[in-house]
């Protein structure tokens, strides 16, 4: 079964755990998640109100139509 799931940040979200700091994915391209592991960088030239794939190995891919 397939699933979809939109992801619209671009950017992790800092948990701060005392002195310690956490980054949670919320691009949904991290392999470590609920980690981020750089993988946001991806989406830097995503424009806003526009949809976009990527495949399991985080490769964008072009939707077809």
């Amino acid at each position: 079964m397939a699933r979809l799931v939109i992801y619209e940040e671009q950017e992790p979200l800092k948990i701060q755990c005392g002195e310690e700091s956490k980054w949670l994915c919320r691009c949904g391209l991290s392999k470590k998640r609920p980690w981020c592991d750089g993988s946001h960088r991806r989406t830097r030239d995503e424009q806003p109100g526009k949809t976009y794939f990527y495949t399991e190995d985080g490769r964008r891919e072009i939707p077809r139509p």
